[in-house]
């Protein structure tokens, strides 16, 4: 087999190539080891990709990052029968490893199951970690308890997927906005008073609503005054968790600009949970795939939407519908089968080869180790390491192994 770029930019590839190529408009171009490639790049990710916002290379730029995720790990209980009994474990997340640097975002994208509500509240310590750390300005908050905990946490913020159950009914807007500010500061009730104000008016919504209760508000409303809560303590990253996924288009909209405008404004940092990759595309620096607690692709926003690496990734940009009816009717599809299995063994291969139309022998004993492309996105997938050699390709003038 040969080494080959992407067939659209007419470079030749031979064996044993490894250094990126210009192609004629100077962009960089990488190469790539797989026998799925030209399939992976023909699902329609090129129609849906934008390019990426700016500040994408920020990861680059030489700042140390805000948050650090390593090694993060969650395990839930199998229980069973009239007494509960233990019979095995879940990998809720496992071995998870994240960056995010001041002023970005990375996006989070999955099917409901794969564990992104999870790793946001071990993120958050809303919940104990089975293994590893998470590290907030230089500080692991894993090692942390009580008041120290309470103190380094206020530095990020979670905004919850459903409005209408993040906020106590029983109190005024007032009360709801403010409340971090009675837990965490010294500030006495006009003070808070003019905080709340300014916090509302970053949102969108005017000083007359203090005195309302949240079932006054539509959803997206509710979602605004849940968003000046979390920015009430000043922090530096918000975790995001489905913060659009219960509202309408255009609702979901105006929030995402919302928070595109408050991190331009703010210098935020993001950790934006969705289903899909639709959602997060307009938002995103970094993008990373979860599937079944693992993170199967992570790289730069604008090569994940133009040249997805893993076939669950490319699958999830597929599925994005485009405006033109006769295009999303005729444009290719990769239709997944079965449902994300719950609970499945970290120990039974790779977590997607029963849904995966490429899947190979290896794939059922072996889990994938992470691979990092040429051009920078790390993937968990046996056809960039495994699948060449299985073909007889040969790799720097070397012969294939049996």
């Amino acid at each position: 087999m040969e080494l080959r770029t992407p067939a659209d930019h007419g470079l030749d590839g031979g064996p044993g190539e490894s250094a990126d190529r210009q192609s004629s408009d100077g962009a960089a171009v990488g190469l790539s080891r797989c026998l799925r490639q030209d399939e992976l790049t023909l699902v329609g990710a090129r129609e849906v990709a934008e390019p990426a916002a700016a500040g994408a290379a920020t990861a680059a730029d030489g700042r140390a990052p805000l948050l650090v995720v390593k090694g993060l790990s969650k395990q839930f209980p199998l229980r069973s029968g009239l007494l509960q009994r233990v019979g095995g474990m879940v990998n809720a997340v496992d071995n998870v490893d994240l960056r995010i640097a001041p002023g970005t975002t990375l996006g989070l994208v999955g099917e409901s199951g794969s564990g992104k509500s999870t790793l946001a509240r071990l993120v958050t310590r809303l919940i104990e970690p089975t293994a590893g750390s998470v590290v907030l300005n230089g500080t692991d908050i894993t090692a942390l308890r009580g008041p120290k905990l309470r103190r380094e946490r206020q530095g990020m913020q979670m905004v919850f997927q459903d409005p209408y159950s993040s906020l106590d009914p029983r109190q005024s807007i007032l009360e709801v906005v403010g409340e971090p500010l009675r837990i965490h500061t010294s500030m006495n009730s006009s003070e808070r008073r003019r905080r709340v104000i300014e916090l509302l008016r970053q949102v969108g919504i005017g000083p007359h609503v203090l005195s309302r209760q949240p079932h006054e508000f539509s959803g997206g409303q509710r979602q605004r005054v849940a968003i000046a809560r979390a920015l009430a303590l000043e922090p530096g990253l918000l975790v995001c968790d489905e913060p659009v996924s219960a509202l309408d288009v255009s609702t979901q909209s105006q929030v995402i600009n919302l928070l595109s405008d408050l991190q331009d404004r703010l210098g935020l940092a993001y950790l934006f949970i969705a289903h899909d990759l639709s959602v997060v595309r307009h938002l995103s620096d970094r993008i990373a795939v979860m599937y079944l607690g693992q993170i199967i692709e992570e790289g730069d926003a604008n090569e994940v939407y133009v040249r997805p690496t893993h076939p669950y990734t490319a699958a999830l940009l597929s599925a994005i519908p485009v405006p033109d009816p006769h295009h999303q009717r005729s444009r290719p599809r990769i239709v997944l089968t079965g449902e994300v299995e719950m609970g499945q063994s970290a120990a039974s291969g790779c977590r997607f080869r029963q849904r995966c139309p490429f899947a190979m022998d290896i794939c059922a004993t072996v889990d994938p180790e992470p691979f990092v492309t040429p051009s920078g996105t790390t993937v968990r997938c046996h056809l960039h390491t495994e699948g060449p050699t299985l073909a007889g390709a040969t790799v720097a003038g070397l012969p294939a192994r049996v």
